[in-house]
């Protein structure tokens, strides 16, 4: 539809004209029963626009629709998540998680299947008491990609995950926790991480659904860890991890060390990582916390500490704080010494015991340096606790 204005301004010495014509596209009418009306009526409408667009000195471009691919159904394809590993390993130490390990053996077929790559998940039973055992053996008759170790007692979880490690065949090892908490649909987003270059990628339970005891004892030990390790890493005890192959190699995890498995692979010179990962409630069973956990931590800690920075050399630990206690108790006897030749009696002064003590003291901490340097030079006769990084 069409309308002309016509207005004339009349000046004392100009006559002026304007000729204004606004076209007016109509849309057309969405009536099913006037197809042939509606065609009629939006070319009637197009021609008519772009004449009078041509007449004005103006160009018309219609406006482009951009349509999403969909499927066959009319859904979005989901393309498969690249990683550059040939095969994946699930590790899973589990002690009485009967409820829990069929629900967790479907969501791993659904996280790792826009992987497209083969894989295996090695169940390590820790002595479970309950049904556990059983529910793993049905399910690996139909899945052979089901694995499972069983030990006859509870040797702790830092043994289940050495022993898994050592039966995983994956170039790139995944651990979890079997009791749901733990989001097996992170494995691809860990993937991701260490294909950026890294060696170890641990998940962070940025959101947790612990307990009030376990959520926040568990940040004052990541707080300590943190800042003796020097890793800049928010949870070193999160179940949820990614390896390289070359590094749960040259792990060793005994006792309760599993809590500080960044800072070993750290100060073995390989690089770590973290990303945040989901974290949801318990389902089923309960929480294996104890409140001797809290003080387990503080032992494993210096534990730790001393052997991934003085197991090869004792002589720079016991060596420095005999080396403090000897000069110390030097110097309380040298000034008791000065007193003694001042003519002050000596008798009563206790201080003289205390600056025995120390030279004493200084004396056994040397002595038990030694003997670490030689037990080391004995038995280091091989080069197995260097990790070498490539050779040709």
């Amino acid at each position: 539809m069409s309308i002309q204005i016509s207005l004339k301004l009349f000046f004392p010495q100009y006559s002026v004209n304007f000729e204004v014509k606004l076209t007016k596209v109509l849309v057309a009418d969405t009536d099913q029963n006037k197809p042939n009306q509606q065609n009629q009526s939006e070319k009637s409408g197009t021609e008519q626009s772009k004449s009078n667009y041509r007449k004005g000195g103006r160009r018309y471009y219609p406006k482009k629709r951009y349509y999403k691919p969909q499927g066959a159904q009319g859904e979005q394809q989901t393309l498969p998540t690249k990683v550059s590993f040939q095969k994946i390993s699930l590790v899973v130490p589990l002690f009485n998680e009967e409820e829990s390990i069929l629900p967790l053996i479907n969501e791993i077929r659904k996280a790792i299947k826009p992987l497209n790559k083969p894989y295996e998940v090695v169940f390590v039973d820790d002595g479970s008491t309950d049904k556990s055992l059983q529910v793993i053996k049905e399910a690996a008759k139909s899945d052979n990609r089901l694995k499972f170790i069983s030990f006859r007692k509870n040797y702790g979880k830092s043994a289940a995950l050495q022993v898994g490690f050592k039966a995983a065949t994956g170039d790139a090892v995944i651990t979890m926790d079997a009791d749901l908490q733990d989001d097996p649909h992170e494995v691809p987003n860990l993937l991701k991480k260490l294909d950026e270059g890294y060696d170890l990628c641990s998940g962070w339970k940025k959101e947790r659904f612990d307990p009030f005891i376990k959520k926040y004892s568990s940040r004052f030990f990541n707080f300590v860890t943190r800042i003796i390790s020097g890793i800049k890493i928010h949870d070193f005890n999160c179940g949820l991890k990614a390896y390289r192959r070359e590094v749960v190699q040259n792990l060793n995890v005994y006792g309760e060390l599993h809590r500080y498995v960044p800072v070993l692979a750290k100060w073995q010179g390989f690089t770590v990582t973290e990303i945040p990962v989901k974290h949801h409630k318990r389902r089923y069973g309960k929480t294996k916390f104890g409140i001797s956990r809290f003080f387990k931590g503080f032992i494993d800690l210096i534990t730790v500490t001393f052997v991934s920075r003085y197991v090869k050399r004792p002589m720079h630990f016991f060596g420095f704080f005999g080396a403090l206690s000897f000069l110390v108790g030097l110097i309380v006897n040298g000034y008791l010494t000065v007193e003694w030749l001042a003519g002050r009696p000596l008798s009563n002064r206790p201080m003289l015991f205390l600056g025995m003590l120390l030279i004493i003291v200084g004396v056994q901490f040397f002595s038990v340096g030694l003997l670490g340097e030689m037990m080391v030079h004995q038995n280091n006769k091989d080069d197995r606790e260097y990790v070498v990084k490539d050779r040709n």
